[in-house]
C-alpha cells in the first residue's frame, strides 16, 4: 500500500513538473499569438501568417532549455487539438459533397510522389530508402510521416541524419508553400473548393495547410483540412506496406514496426460523427471553433519559433534537390489531375 501511495505521489509530482516545464514556452507562443492577432486586427493580414513570421524572429528561444519544451508542445499537441476541434463545423454530408476528386488526388499524389522520390534518389546516386523517406514525408504529412517511415526503414549510420534533414526540409518547404501557394491559387482562378483541394493535397504539414487555407476563406480551410486528413490517413497503410516489403525476411521484432493511428485524426472523425448526428448544439460548435482558431494561432507561433533556414546550409545539395523536386512534382501532379477532372 505504501509503495502504491509513493508511486501515485511521484506520478502526480512528475505531471506537475512537466506542466511547470511547459509553461514558459506556451506563454511565449501565446504572447506571439496575441501580438499576431493585434497586428491582424489593426493593420490587416491573416493572423496565422503574422504568428508564423513573428515566431521565426524568436528562433533563438527554441534553443533555450526553459522555453523549448513548451514551444515543441505548442507546435505538436496544441496543433492537434486545434485541428481536431475544426471538426465541430464539419458534417459527413459536407465530406460527401467533396466528391471523388479529393480521394483520387490523394491516392495518386501519395503513391506517385513516393515512387518519384525513389526514382530521383537513384538518379542522384542516393539510396532508395532516402527517396522513400523524403517522398513519404512530402506526400503524406511532413515531419510526422518522416518519423514514422524512418522507424520502418533499415537502420545505418546515416539514418538519424537523413531523418533530421527530411524533417527540417519538409517543415521549411511547408512554410514556404504556406506563403506562396495562396497567391498562386488566386492567380490560377481557383474557386474555394478547388483551392482547398490543392492546398490540402500539396502542402506537407497539417499546420501549414490550415494556415494557408484559412488565409483565403472558411470554406477553403474546411476543404483543405478534409483533404489533408485524407492524406494523413494514408500514413498507416504506407508504413505497413514499407514494413512488409522491406522486412519480409527480417527478424520478427523489426518486422513489426507500426505507425500508430494519429489521435487527432480519431478525435476529428468522432467529432464529425457527433456533429453529423446533431449531438453538438450550435453554441457548442461556435465555442469549439473559436478554441480551434486560438489553438492554431498558438501552434503556428510555436512552429515559427522552431523554424531555422540556416540548418539547410549544412546539408549537401542532392538531398535538398530531392525534396524540392518531390514538392514540385506533387504540386504539378495535383494541378494536372484537377485540370483533367475539370
Amino acid at each position: 500500500m505504501m509503495d502504491q501511495n509513493l508511486r501515485a505521489r511521484q506520478g502526480i509530482g512528475g505531471r506537475i513538473r512537466l506542466m511547470r516545464d511547459l509553461i514558459p514556452g506556451l506563454v511565449l507562443c501565446a504572447t506571439i499569438a496575441l501580438a499576431a492577432a493585434f497586428v491582424s486586427d489593426h493593420y490587416g493580414g491573416p493572423a496565422l501568417l503574422h504568428a508564423l513570421l513573428l515566431g521565426m524572429a524568436f528562433f533563438f528561444l527554441s534553443q533555450d532549455g526553459r522555453t523549448a519544451p513548451g514551444v515543441i508542445f505548442a507546435g505538436r499537441h496544441v496543433l492537434r487539438i486545434g485541428v481536431a476541434l475544426l471538426a465541430a463545423r464539419i458534417t459527413a454530408g459536407e465530406i460527401l459533397e467533396l466528391g471523388w476528386l479529393p480521394i483520387l488526388v490523394v491516392l495518386f499524389g501519395v503513391t506517385l510522389t513516393i515512387l518519384a522520390g525513389v526514382a530521383i534518389s537513384r538518379l542522384l546516386d542516393l539510396p532508395a530508402e532516402f527517396g522513400i523517406l523524403s517522398g513519404g514525408a512530402t506526400a503524406i504529412c511532413g515531419a510526422s510521416a518522416a518519423m514514422a517511415i524512418s522507424a520502418a526503414l533499415p537502420r545505418d549510420e546515416t539514418s538519424s541524419r537523413n531523418t533530421l534533414f527530411v524533417v527540417i526540409a519538409v517543415t521549411t518547404l511547408s512554410t514556404v508553400a504556406m506563403v506562396v501557394y495562396p497567391p498562386l491559387v488566386r492567380m490560377l482562378g481557383m474557386d474555394e473548393t478547388q483551392a482547398g483541394i490543392f492546398l490540402g493535397a500539396t502542402i506537407h504539414d497539417v499546420a501549414q495547410v490550415v494556415g494557408a487555407a484559412f488565409m483565403l476563406s472558411e470554406e477553403t480551410g474546411r476543404t483543405a483540412t478534409l483533404t489533408k486528413l485524407l492524406r494523413v490517413a494514408f500514413l498507416v497503410p504506407v508504413v505497413l506496406t514499407i514494413s512488409m516489403l522491406l522486412f519480409r525476411g527480417a527478424p520478427s521484432g523489426r518486422a513489426k514496426a507500426r505507425a500508430p493511428l494519429p489521435g487527432f485524426l480519431v478525435a476529428f472523425v468522432l467529432i464529425v460523427v457527433a456533429n453529423s448526428m446533431g449531438l453538438l448544439p450550435k453554441a457548442t460548435q461556435s465555442a469549439l471553433a473559436e478554441i480551434s482558431r486560438g489553438c492554431l494561432v498558438v501552434a503556428i507561433a510555436g512552429l515559427g519559433v522552431q523554424t531555422s533556414f540556416r540548418k539547410l546550409a549544412q546539408v549537401g545539395w542532392k538531398p535538398v534537390a530531392i525534396v524540392v523536386l518531390e514538392t514540385l512534382f506533387l504540386a504539378l501532379l495535383v494541378l494536372g489531375i484537377m485540370a483533367v477532372a475539370a
